[in-house]
């Protein structure tokens, strides 16, 4: 880990973990940050989901817009 990263983790768990009790399990996932300098974005196309988990993803997305944790990108 970069120590001129701060850790999120500990942050992400404490605001989402009150906010977003749902979301509780998701957390429990590992969060790395491996930056690199002169590192570039990874284009990946997006991979196909089950309907039933793109009806969950979009549920959680909406709950997190509607608390201000995310909100709509303005890039194309």
């Amino acid at each position: 880990p970069n120590d001129n990263v701060p850790n999120f983790e500990a942050m992400i768990n404490a605001v989402v973990a009150n906010a977003l009790p749902n979301l509780t399990a998701a957390l429990k996932t590992q969060i790395t940050n491996d930056i690199r300098n002169g590192a570039e974005p990874i284009s990946k196309a997006p991979y196909r989901m089950a309907p039933v988990e793109l009806k969950e993803l979009k549920e959680q997305l909406q709950e997190m817009l509607e608390n201000g944790f995310i909100r709509p990108s303005v890039l194309p």
